[in-house]
């Protein structure tokens, strides 16, 4: 098990068993990150706590822990094992993404336990003579060749919707542990499947009128802030060129030269958020760097893609490969990456995924009800609150792929998900949801300087210029054409595209807003491996595929006057899963 998820090199790994206990335990963990030195043992070894993400503590918790006679080491996650000591409640105070597992001696029993997001996703199966868990699907698929099946259900909703949902798997008989889970084991066996937290206990709170709101909210994310940034090792900030970075870094101002920032770019041209991120370092006083995404990576895509696939256990695919690349330089950067993830999900709703049927006639009749019934999950999933659905399914559901992916190569932190801010987020009134205000208020609070900047789409906090409409629009119709000339092009434009080629319009639009550019690379530079993969027999006699469309759908986007740039994302993941996992 430990094998098949030590990834890379500066990984260390360690194990710990307790026969009485019926408890085996491995890990692997990036060497110098917060988790690294496990396990935390109490003073009288009685109590062994394997903890597994971060931990963001109210300041001044560990001189309170000192007082009480425990020891603690000078850095690192040491106090936690006698927060299990002291909190019945543990480990419903914890704040932050983690995943863990105590043994409890004296009490003849141990913990698993998750974050209440679930977002550090631990996998399990239940058999007959053993409980296995994993934080990846490979890691039990190694030691259980027989569950090596794929799920119609999870593949159905990966195909529609672009995630599996509900606490399923791509693989029959392995799960997710559901967010907030506290399960208590004796002997090896659970005794008792519980949880340490309900939404409920967030949306029943009163709402409050739009100025209390938005003070709460600004006083609660300049106070939670600094702990985010609290680390012996370097921290670096991945800005781009929207609100939610931007927001941060009004908010937390440190040192000229000391928080080196970065943007992911292309290979056209800066695109909007190199641009605009350049500007925000320099009136930070911070450095900042571009890493693009250009003829290395496509000369690498089939490395990229397949790895994607498989350090996401399938969560995602090729259309994150670049992702993978530009994490990698990122970890040269600094190992921790501070971004603004979740940001637009949580203060202005964005909802990230919908249901997205495929092509018809492209996967086999077979699937057709697994598809449907990915539709009807998804309506009604989103019938509840939309902050928990945002925090509690989208979150631990839809982004996790990318999430799993990134944290292989570095330490991803974002102030979004702190659990004051969301707590106090879900008294939010409904204007406040209407439109970016919130966050444009508390980046010109934060700095005026920042508040003139516009966004990539055009937004300022603070109007420097009359012109600020032109460049609003101007802004918002090439994001629009981009997409246009890239996922969104129909099939006639993308014939008239074909016929004046010569022209070669699309660089007018591509690389102002995206660095990557999957349907010129499909069709150009990314070609030949489209069409090994997938024209491959062994792709076209899988039985959920219909042989016909497929090859139809490789010969058109590749000749250039189709655009299947979405449906070649789903073939070559589908494929990827089947060579990587079950083949």
């Amino acid at each position: 098990m430990l094998g098949a998820i030590r990834h890379e090199p500066f990984y260390e790994i360690g194990t710990w068993g307790n026969e009485e206990l019926g408890v085996y335990v491995g890990w692997t963990v990036r060497k110098g990150s917060f988790a690294d030195g496990m396990p935390l043992v109490n003073e009288t070894n009685d109590v062994i706590l394997i903890f597994s993400g971060e931990d963001y503590p109210e300041p001044g918790l560990e001189e309170q822990l000192r007082a009480k006679g425990h020891g603690l080491a000078p850095e690192g996650p040491s106090y936690l094992v006698h927060r299990y000591e002291d909190e019945p409640s543990f480990p419903a105070g914890l704040n932050g993404r983690f995943h863990g597992i105590v043994a409890d001696k004296a009490r003849a029993r141990t913990m698993l336990f998750n974050d209440r997001f679930g977002l550090q996703r631990l996998y399990y199966h239940e058999s007959g003579n053993a409980f296995y868990f994993a934080a990846e699907a490979k890691a039990i698929l190694a030691v259980s060749r027989d569950l090596r099946k794929i799920s119609l259900r999870g593949l159905g909703e990966l195909a529609a919707c672009g995630c599996v949902m509900e606490n399923r798997t791509l693989f029959q008989d392995i799960h997710v542990l559901p967010p907030a889970s506290a399960w208590l084991f004796r002997a090896g066996s659970i005794s008792r499947k519980q949880t340490y937290f309900a939404a409920n206990e967030w949306e029943d709170q009163e709402i409050l009128a739009p100025e209390p709101y938005y003070e709460k909210v600004r006083e609660t994310f300049r106070e939670r802030l600094p702990r985010y940034f609290k680390s012996p090792e370097k921290v670096g900030v991945s800005l781009t060129g929207g609100l939610d970075t931007r927001m941060i870094m009004a908010s937390h101002p440190v040192a000229p030269g000391t928080l080196p920032c970065y943007s992911f770019g292309g290979m056209y041209r800066d695109c909007q958020d190199v641009t605009v991120a350049r500007r925000v370092a320099e009136i930070c006083g911070q450095t900042h760097q571009v890493i693009p995404v250009g003829r290395e990576f496509l000369s690498r895509f089939a490395h990229y893609a397949e790895r994607t696939v498989f350090l996401s256990d399938g969560c995602i695919g090729v259309k994150h490969s670049p992702d993978l690349y530009v994490n990698e330089r990122a970890a040269q950067i600094a190992p921790i990456r501070m971004t603004g993830n979740y940001g637009g999900e949580v203060l202005r709703r964005v909802r990230a995924f919908k249901p997205t049927p495929p092509t018809p006639g492209l996967l086999s009749t077979e699937m057709a009800p697994h598809i449907r019934a990915a539709t009807d999950t998804y309506h009604r999933i989103t019938q509840g609150h939309p902050l928990s659905f945002a925090v509690f399914r989208q979150a631990p559901w839809h982004h996790y792929g990318l999430l799993a992916l990134e944290q292989t190569q570095l330490s991803l932190r974002s102030p979004y998900l702190d659990n004051a801010l969301i707590r106090a987020i879900f008294q939010a009134p409904a204007s406040a949801l209407a439109n970016n205000d919130i966050s444009l208020r508390l980046i010109a609070d934060g700095s005026t300087a920042l508040g003139k900047i516009r966004t990539d789409r055009g937004l300022t906090a603070i109007n420097g210029h009359a012109s600020a409409a032109l460049v609003r629009h101007w802004l918002e119709f090439t994001f629009k054409a981009e997409y246009a000339y890239d996922y969104g092009m129909p099939h006639w434009a993308a014939r008239i595209d074909h016929a004046f080629s010569w022209m070669s319009m699309e660089r007018l639009f591509l690389g102002r807003h995206k660095f990557y550019h999957f349907r010129v690379w499909y069709r150009d530079a990314l070609a030949a491996y489209v069409q090994e993969i997938l024209l491959d027999q062994r792709t076209l006699s899988r039985p959920f595929l219909q042989r016909d469309a497929v090859e139809a759908i490789v010969r058109r986007h590749v000749k250039g006057d189709h655009n299947y740039t979405t449906e070649i994302h789903t073939l070559l993941n589908l494929e990827l899963i089947h060579r990587i996992f079950l083949d």
